[in-house]
């Protein structure tokens, strides 16, 4: 590093700021503050000094990770580490993390339990109260108020006690006793109200049924954070139907309420908070005689629990009934509550399950200080073999196919060094096999080629007629074929065909089969009965697992009829020549035939089920033949592309010219598939039924003129 500083451009830099730095101390120890020229020199010096810092700390780390990581062993120890122990290091900060989480919750849930039963409690003592005031018919309320205070302030540190005259009317109650108002006593308190002063009377919108539930009073005028506290409350009317008094209950929770608390579930309550909309939606409480300076007591003298977590409760609005939110925070550790959760009732066993979690944390230490060191051992016995191979390649690099790696070991690495030994013996077979291999190849390019050449060469030239056609195989060979015949100058033989399979043995049956086809067209003029006499010749021919799918037509332009039979494959789509407004929809046209080749019967089967069927032409209809590898084109998540897709397609783009449309389709399909791999030859023919007598040249014509509107 020392030796870098003053060589490279990125030490030099340090070195001239480091000076700059000290001289700007120096000036700022004389003068006693830096000019400002000076302080901006000082921080440009300072942001080299972290520039070249960076800079040598990349290259520090990779030289560093070159030397380290350039042996197998190192690499293998830290991704051992990196691999074994930082994750069982997060696995045991997950469950660590997700514990005290749980806690959290469960002190939460403990909170809003203890509120909710402690609210309970209260509605309990008012409605026994006000059950003793009104059978003593409102005699010596004061001493039953102060008998019930005595006797629960034990309970309840500071509990208020108070009768408070009302009038509402109120439902006949079984007891039938009614006050009806006339032994309705003045207010009457018992008990401490030391938090705020007793209600003068109960608001309208508490039912006769009583309330019990949380307030909040604040000590001061503005109500902030540090000066709310929490107040249960209970109101409950005698059963009267004109109850002319309630009795509230004021649970004030203070020191000792949460010192009750803490020791009954082990939590500890903090502050309380509201956010300011909950603050202006329902009002807390004011004080009378505690001044905003006074602070509450949180739990005594004992020690603070170290973590903080907070929970959601409801209170109400005294004068309106408004419900608000407040966030109670609390402390809890989590020993204090467990031990509360394991000296609950029901909870057995505990130090037990606590000694097999102790001897499970055991094990588990122990195991992974062995999986550590089986592994570093591992990894040393790896690294010796994995060295000895690449000795062995060197050797093998330089030309030297006679080395041999010794075989130290009967494992997978033996066995791989004497797979090495075996390989570098017969490198001479592999280079053999690799040239047979590209010899493979040339022979597969020659036969695309001629497979190819079986094809329809050039352009169909017949009057009346426009055909494009494609065919894409999805190997070097395929099984797809199509093929042309003029049977006379007015008629002209369609077929298309599909072998089962892909590869040379559907190549080899296409061959055959357009032989077959090229001679039985010449001698029957019905579809039907071609594909009968072909399906008795091939049939003998063909292995059990093949069969072959065709359709062939007839187009016989002088009658303007077509003609064909289907004999297993896939559908024909016609598209009508579309009237002027332009509602031509395509037609799947799907008659039923059986495929060729099947060894059922001796073709009874197939003869009984083809159909053959005859359409009448018109000038503008539009045939298309295809494959399924067409229509069962599909994407990676296999979704096909369908025959109502490329249906629909040849409707909207009928317009186009065959050769133009046949572009089309390839584009869209190709589109569709996005880079999927080609499952199935694809072979498309479209024919156009033109007016007789159109020339070629005036059919050129109309595709530029159509090309040239589409531009």
């Amino acid at each position: 590093m020392r030796h870098a500083l003053p060589r490279t451009i990125a030490g030099r830099i340090i070195l001239i700021g480091l000076a700059i730095r000290i001289v700007d101390f120096v000036v700022g120890l004389i003068l006693g503050a830096l000019p400002l020229p000076l302080q901006v020199l000082d921080i440009v010096a300072a942001l080299a000094i972290a520039a070249g810092g960076v800079y040598f700390l990349v290259h520090g780390l990779a030289s560093i990770n070159r030397r380290l990581l350039w042996r197998v062993r190192r690499k293998l120890i830290i991704s051992y580490i990196f691999i074994g122990f930082i994750p069982t290091m997060l696995v045991v900060a997950f469950f660590v993390l997700g514990g005290v989480l749980l806690f959290f919750n469960f002190s939460a849930y403990m909170v809003r339990a203890e509120f909710r039963a402690t609210t309970e409690r209260a509605g309990t003592i008012a409605h026994a109260v006000a059950l003793e005031i009104e059978r003593g018919a409102g005699r010596d309320v004061s001493a039953t108020l102060r008998r019930h205070a005595d006797a629960l302030s034990g309970e309840f540190p500071g509990i208020s006690i108070a009768v408070v005259p009302t009038e509402r009317q109120c439902a006949q109650t079984v007891s039938g006793i009614s006050t009806d108002g006339r032994d309705a006593p003045a207010v009457v308190t018992a008990g401490a109200w030391a938090h705020i002063d007793p209600p003068a009377t109960v608001p309208a919108w508490i039912e006769c049924g009583g309330f019990s539930g949380l307030l909040l009073y604040s000590r001061g005028e503005a109500p902030s954070p540090g000066s709310l506290n929490l107040l249960v409350r209970a109101v409950a009317f005698p059963e009267s139907t004109n109850p002319g008094y309630a009795v509230v209950v004021d649970l004030d929770v203070n020191a000792g309420v949460r010192r009750e608390m803490r020791r009954a579930i082990g939590v500890q309550l903090g502050n309380v908070d509201v956010v300011a909309a909950e603050i202006a939606k329902a009002k807390p409480l004011a004080s009378q005689r505690l001044p905003a300076t006074t602070t509450v007591a949180t739990g005594g003298p004992e020690s603070t629990p170290p973590l903080t977590s907070f929970s959601y409760l409801e209170y109400r609005d005294w004068s309106t009934g408004e419900r608000g939110r407040l966030t109670q925070f609390i402390r809890l550790g989590i020993p204090e509550i467990y031990s509360k959760i394991s000296a609950a009732p029901g909870v057995s066993n505990v130090n037990i399950v606590l000694l097999v979690l102790e001897i499970v944390g055991g094990l588990f230490l122990v195991m992974e200080s062995v999986a550590l060191a089986t592994g570093l051992a591992l990894a040393k016995s790896i690294t010796g073999s994995i060295h000895e191979l690449f000795e062995g390649t060197e050797q093998v690099r330089r030309g030297d196919f006679t080395h041999k790696i010794e075989v130290k070991a009967d494992d997978q690495l033996g066995e791989l060094a004497g797979s090495f030994n075996s390989m570098t013996a017969s490198i001479e077979d592999l280079l053999l096999q690799a040239a047979e291999k590209k010899r493979l190849e040339e022979e597969l390019r020659i036969a695309h080629e001629i497979q190819m050449s079986l094809l329809p060469q050039g352009p169909l030239r017949m009057p009346g007629l426009s055909v494009a056609a494609l065919c894409v195989p999805a190997r070097e060979v395929g099984g797809d074929y199509y093929d042309f015949f003029p049977l006379d100058e007015h008629r002209l033989g369609v077929l298309i065909a599909d072998v089962s399979g892909k590869g040379t043995s559907a190549a080899l049956y296409m061959a055959e089969l357009k032989g077959l086809m090229l001679s039985l067209s010449r001698n029957h003029s019905s579809p039907r009965a071609l594909l009968i006499a072909a399906n008795r010749i091939i049939a003998p021919h063909l292995d059990a697992r093949s069969f072959i799918t065709v359709t062939y037509a007839v187009v016989d332009l002088r009658a303007r009829t077509m003609t064909y039979a289907r004999a297993g494959h896939t559908p024909l789509i016609y598209l009508p020549a579309r009237p002027g407004d332009g509602s031509g929809k395509a037609q799947i046209l799907a008659p039923s035939g059986m495929v060729l080749g099947l060894k059922l019967d001796r073709g009874e089967m197939f003869e009984r089920l083809l159909e053959e069927a005859t359409i009448p032409l018109t000038s503008g209809d539009l045939f298309v033949f295809f494959t399924d590898g067409i229509t069962e084109a599909m994407t990676r998540l296999d979704d096909f592309f369908g025959e109502q897709r490329l249906g629909q397609l040849i409707e909207d783009h009928a317009e186009l010219p065959a050769e133009t449309l046949r572009e089309r389709v390839f584009r869209e399909v190709t589109a569709f598939v996005d880079g999927a791999p080609q499952h199935d030859d694809m072979t498309l023919i479209l024919l156009r039924i033109e007016e007789m007598g159109r020339s070629d040249a005036q059919g050129a014509q109309v595709v530029e003129a159509v090309l040239a509107g589409a531009l």
